[in-house]
């Protein structure tokens, strides 16, 4: 009854023309919207003291917390390994093994599809994985050396759903049919928003273009767009190998 009346009382304010509602509208308006001032000798060092100590405790949350609690899930990690942003969320029981000097959102989803034999995380060195990145597990997927994934990338190694609706409305599993292993060669990169289906090969320095689904097997050193994507240029090896994400 009190959220009804809040509200009818700001739809109040913003919209009756009576002088008394307009003139209340005006004064919440300025102070909500008033501050001190801000002298710049002041703030820039309160400034600079805040992101020091947000980065130091940042720093020590990682190196201290969240990169040993993620090492301890990993069949292999190699030197170097920078884990930004908290800890990846963790479905299933997949391998997961990790090359040199790879850097990791916390914010990504590694899932393992549930079977007898436990679906394989196969990372490189120098790879890059990106904010919001799902990383669904069927068999097994294998990222080389120097590939670079973008935020919202979605490698698609299973559905978790059957294609039968019966069988969905049972809650039944993917079948096998439906899973796939994905492979992603040395020095590809996906942009934002990818989506990589299962049986998947993307090739040595190809780049796929933000957006783009891909559903069959993108040939090395080109550029890939659309939905399905497609092959729309060529690249030579050297021009393969400037991008980052």
């Amino acid at each position: 009854m009190t959220t009804l009346s809040l509200t009818h009382a700001k739809q109040w304010l913003k919209t009756s023309p009576h002088p008394f509602a307009r003139g209340l509208f005006n004064t919440l308006k300025t102070l909500m919207q008033c501050s001190i001032p801000a002298p710049k000798w002041l703030f820039k060092p309160i400034f600079w003291f805040y992101t020091s100590l947000t980065g130091l405790l940042s720093w020590l949350s990682r190196s201290l917390f969240w990169t040993p609690m993620f090492k301890s899930q990993c069949r292999q990690t190699g030197k170097g390994l920078f884990l930004y942003g908290g800890m990846p969320y963790i479905s299933g029981s997949p391998y997961i093994s990790l090359g040199h000097h790879d850097r990791i959102s916390g914010h990504i989803t590694i899932s393992g599809r549930s079977q007898e034999k436990r679906p394989e995380l196969i990372v490189g060195d120098n790879v890059d994985i990106g904010w919001m990145t799902t990383l669904a597990v069927g068999s097994q997927i294998i990222l080389e050396d120097n590939v670079r994934i973008a935020g919202r990338a979605f490698l698609a190694g299973y559905p978790g759903h059957p294609l039968d609706n019966a069988m969905r409305a049972a809650g039944m599993p993917d079948t096998p049919d439906q899973v796939g292993k994905i492979h992603i060669k040395n020095g590809a990169w996906l942009a934002t928003g990818v989506s990589v289906m299962a049986g998947v090969t993307i090739g040595e320095g190809s780049i796929i273009a933000a957006g783009s689904v891909v559903t069959k097997d993108i040939p090395d050193f080109v550029v890939a767009a659309g939905s399905p994507a497609k092959v729309v240029k060529q690249l030579t090896p050297s021009a393969a190998c400037s991008p980052k994400s």
